[in-house]
This record gives C-alpha cells, structure tokens and sequence, in this order.
C-alpha cells in the first residue's frame, strides 16, 4: 500500500507561486527535488504510489507523486533527496495545522484529488470557503 508523506510549502502562497519558484530556480530538465535532514524509515512505501501533499497557509492544496527518495552524503552531513513527479495535481483544500518538518499521510486520511472540470480554477480562498460550508 502506498504512503504519502505532506511537509508545508514555505515561502509559496498559493500552488501558482510554487509553479514560479520552479520555473526560476531550476534548469530546463532538472528533476524536481525537495531536500530534507531526515530520511524516510518507510521510503519504499512512498515509493510504490505515494505522493507528496503540500500545505500553504494552513490548507492542503496539491500533492506530486513520489519518485525516487534517497540517502545523499554521510554521517552528520547526510541529507534526504525526495524526487518527485513534475505534474501537480490539486486536491480537495482541507485545512491542516502547522507542524515541522514533514509527517506521513496514511491513504485513509489523504485528501481526494480535484475533478477540475467540475470546477474549473477555482481561487484557493474561494475553494477553502466552499469546502468548510460542505459545498464542495
């Protein structure tokens, strides 16, 4: 069964500031890569089908599939390599706390992933409105 890991977005308000922040600091080809201190126990769970959910501002918007995780460097300089899948795919906003670091995301507590045709590009304000009235 596949796990998800979810991690905050800092410095990005919305799923389009992250797209920039892509777009100007890596090259054309450049695998997609969130650096982290630890490395997964469970990384070959994530591997088989899990993704990497992210939270702006409190509320989970979008998830990137799960690539590769690996160990870079030794000892006390040893760091996590998480590659993930270039295509992000929104998901239905759900609010989330502030936490540190990253956490695992069991499939049960994942959010379910945005038909965009029912919608079209909602604002994430507008979306997180209408997810706490029950409307969406």
């Amino acid at each position: 069964m596949a796990l998800h890991m979810i991690k905050l977005c800092v410095g990005a308000e919305t799923i389009e500031d992250l797209l920039e922040w892509r777009r100007t600091q890596y090259a054309q080809g450049q695998p997609w890569t969130l650096r982290t201190r630890q490395t997964p126990k469970r990384a070959p769970e994530m591997i088989e089908g899990g993704s990497l959910y992210r939270v702006f501002k409190g509320v989970i918007l979008c998830r990137q599939r799960i690539v590769a995780v690996e160990t870079v460097g030794e000892g006390v300089n040893a760091r996590c390599e998480v590659t993930l899948d270039e295509e992000i795919v929104r998901v239905a906003p759900t609010p989330r706390r502030a936490f540190q670091g990253w956490r695992y995301l069991e499939p049960k507590d994942a959010p379910e992933d945005l038909a965009m045709e029912a919608f079209g590009e909602a604002p994430p304000e507008l979306a997180r409105q209408l997810r706490e009235l029950g409307a969406w």
